[in-house]
């Protein structure tokens, strides 16, 4: 499927010169979504995966259907302050400053085959502190997922050693 045809590009937004890729028509289109997460699960059943991780929030709503299918568990990714429990952290850096991300403790038991999924590969991140995260805990990414990579921004070198599926490259 050409899911090119239901992304919207929105000129100069959030910021002048950008481009940013609206996925929201994508999702709109239940067939058109269905068929973005039936492929990832499809790429995510060939890699045995035990749990899906996404960074919020946009991975959460690629990560919660393909866990769903799956009939594996979701573990969010959150900015600091945002999980209940114990949990574990990693700064990265952003272009203008730090963030940091944080998972709970027990969210990924060691030796789990972990797909990290978001929307978007962008400059690679916020995926790569995932990655940090999800080791740490002692578990093995198996295979990050995106509906989107732009490609221009080189975030797969950031990837280098680990199996990634994009469904659309800009």
């Amino acid at each position: 499927m050409d899911y090119k045809k239901h992304v919207e590009i929105v000129e100069d937004w959030p910021t002048e010169g950008v481009q940013f890729k609206d996925i929201t028509p994508l999702m709109d289109n239940g067939e058109v979504f269905k068929s973005a997460v039936d492929e990832i699960v499809e790429y995510a059943r060939k890699k045995n995966i035990d749990r899906v991780v996404g960074p919020e929030a946009r991975g959460f709503i690629i990560g919660c259907p393909v866990s769903y299918a799956l009939e594996v568990g979701f573990a969010p990714v959150r900015k600091e302050g945002k999980l209940p429990r114990d949990v574990i952290k990693v700064d990265y850096g952003l272009e203008y400053g730090k963030n940091v991300l944080t998972i709970h403790k027990d969210a990924i038991k060691p030796g789990q085959r972990v797909l990290i999924t978001d929307d978007l590969l962008a400059t690679g991140g916020t995926i790569e502190a995932t990655i940090q995260l999800v080791e740490e805990l002692g578990g093995i990414v198996a295979g990050c997922a995106f509906l989107i990579e732009l490609s221009y921004l080189n975030g797969l070198d950031k990837l280098e050693g680990y199996d990634v599926l994009t469904l659309m490259r800009y």
